[in-house]
């Protein structure tokens, strides 16, 4: 909504300068692409502290996700040589 309202006074301004149409559109799309860009920064400012947790939250789980799965090749292993000592 600031960004509209930015484009609409951006857009007021120009015309009461004198600005010829063609500078005022081009000014007008120029100001919207570094606006949108700029909201876009912001909202990824926004989320940060998410995007942070979500990624510390996988980073634990695959860490986790390790462990258990050497837990159970160890088990597996040690079972397998059990079994062959026991047939004999």
């Amino acid at each position: 909504m600031i960004e509209f309202l930015f484009l609409v006074g951006f857009t007021i301004a120009l015309l009461a300068t004198g600005i010829s149409f063609i500078g005022v559109i081009a000014a007008m799309v120029v100001g919207f692409v570094v606006m949108a860009l700029a909201g876009m920064i912001g909202l990824v400012f926004k989320m940060l502290p998410w995007i942070l947790l979500i990624a510390v939250v996988i980073w634990l789980l695959k860490g986790r996700d390790k462990t258990a799965q050497n837990a159970r090749d160890y088990c597996y292993k040690r079972s397998r040589c059990n079994a062959r000592a026991r047939r004999y």
